[in-house]
């Protein structure tokens, strides 16, 4: 870099660390690069670093953080994001190590949920999250602070050190913090209320971060909600009222905030307020990614933090997004079919494109029939008699999906199957 660059963005290197088997490891390191960008900085470098168990001191053993060490030194950059969590005092050591400012995952996602949370209740919930994860971050980083000593003349006992106070300031803030939030989940907690009295069909989108929910949920609604090709583009949850001329009444429509893997705690506990929407919805839409390669973990992630939250139970349709920016070979033969999510339990599947149009209206009717139904639909306890294991889903059922008439057997069959 020269003088004349015009505010180049922050140089970082990522590194990725393999435990074996049974530790969430992406090798490529493409999510945690895309996380960097949405961050505002431009990943170089990638490591990739292999070990039975993380180093108590340097997370990746004294070798290959010299290795990192150089290749930071090579790009001239100005930090390292690990794509797994770092323990306070491995992050301290490792900053000591290369000279340079240190993330992990956590961090790198609270910064970017920091830097994109518009609403009061949003920013609330964020500052909870860093108030809590910095918490556990204040290892002895004032040791130039490290004791207030008594007036002069006076011996004095040690007083208190700089960590204590820092430690009670926050805990004092996160108690604020906790407070306000509480208001806002009753508030919220009160408008729920008042749909339920009238008798408003709830819907929530969820998935995965990036999987186009925002766009759906603009197409549904048409609505001018932020969207945009990059991660948590949206953490705010936004509801409107959806007219369905199908069922002649409207529904709630809310979206949410997106899932990725590896969530922080710290943001689901603070987000929940924000996924309490999903929580009592009547129906999810869960939409895919269909365009990535990555989609079938995609899913079984959001099923896991579905299961967290305490969603598990909600009905789902599952709806495939992205359609267009299918490849000609990959586009399915059908729009509509049913895929079993979890062992023994079928919902059905819609392939859509948000941003063309394509299949909304199958999907607009099959919201209409939930509503009229007022009962938690596609459902299916039981596993469905076309699931083919070898396949690992079920077989396509033909369904034309700009039929005036779009009532597939197989819904009726999974009505009968949930009441059951």
């Amino acid at each position: 870099m020269t003088a004349t660059d015009p505010s180049p963005l922050p140089r970082a290197v990522l590194v990725g660390v393999d435990f074996g088997a049974g530790a969430a490891f992406d090798a490529s390191l493409d999510e945690l690069a895309l996380l960097a960008q949405s961050a505002g900085d431009d990943p170089v470098a990638r490591i990739i670093a292999r070990r039975r168990a993380p180093d108590a001191a340097l997370f990746v053993g004294s070798g290959k953080a010299d290795e990192i060490k150089l290749i930071v030194a090579e790009h001239g950059a100005q930090c390292v994001i690990f794509d797994q969590a770092l323990g306070p005092a491995q992050q301290r050591n490792l900053e000591r190590h290369l000279g340079v400012e240190v993330l992990d995952r956590t961090a790198l996602i609270l910064e970017i949920f920091a830097a994109r949370a518009r609403s009061h209740e949003g920013k609330l919930q964020v500052e909870l999250a860093r108030l809590q994860y910095l918490s556990t971050r204040l290892v002895r980083r004032w040791s130039h602070l490290e004791r207030q000593r008594g007036g002069v003349g006076l011996r004095g006992g040690p007083g208190e050190t700089q960590i204590e106070l820092d430690k009670r300031m926050i805990v004092v803030r996160i108690k604020a913090v906790k407070e306000r939030l509480d208001k806002v989940k009753r508030q919220r907690g009160t408008q729920r209320k008042a749909r339920e009295r009238q008798g408003t069909f709830r819907v929530s989108l969820v998935g995965y971060t990036n999987a186009g929910k925002s766009t759906l949920f603009n197409a549904l609604v048409k609505a001018q909600t932020y969207a945009a090709d990059q991660l948590f583009a949206t953490l705010d949850t936004t509801t409107r009222q959806m007219y369905l001329e199908d069922a002649q009444r409207s529904v709630s429509l809310s979206d949410t905030v997106g899932f990725i893997r590896a969530l922080p705690h710290t943001l689901v506990d603070a987000f929940q307020a924000t996924l309490q929407e999903a929580i009592d919805a009547d129906l999810l839409l869960h939409v895919v990614d269909a365009a990535s390669p990555f989609w079938l973990e995609q899913i079984r992630e959001v099923q896991r933090v579905l299961h967290e939250i305490g969603a598990g139970e909600v009905p789902q349709v599952l709806v495939f997004n992205k359609l267009d920016a299918m490849d000609a070979a990959q586009r399915p033969r059908v729009l509509g079919d049913a895929y079993e999510l979890e062992p023994g339990l079928v919902v059905p599947r819609w392939f859509v494109s948000a941003r063309s149009g394509e299949g909304l209206a199958s999907v607009r009717h099959l919201i209409a029939q939930a509503a009229l139904n007022q009962e938690r639909l596609g459902v299916s306890q039981r596993p469905d008699p076309r699931f083919d294991p070898d396949r690992g889903e079920v077989s396509p059922v033909e369904v034309d999906a700009e039929s005036d008439d779009m009532t597939p057997e197989w819904v009726d069959s999974l009505h009968t199957s949930s009441s059951t």
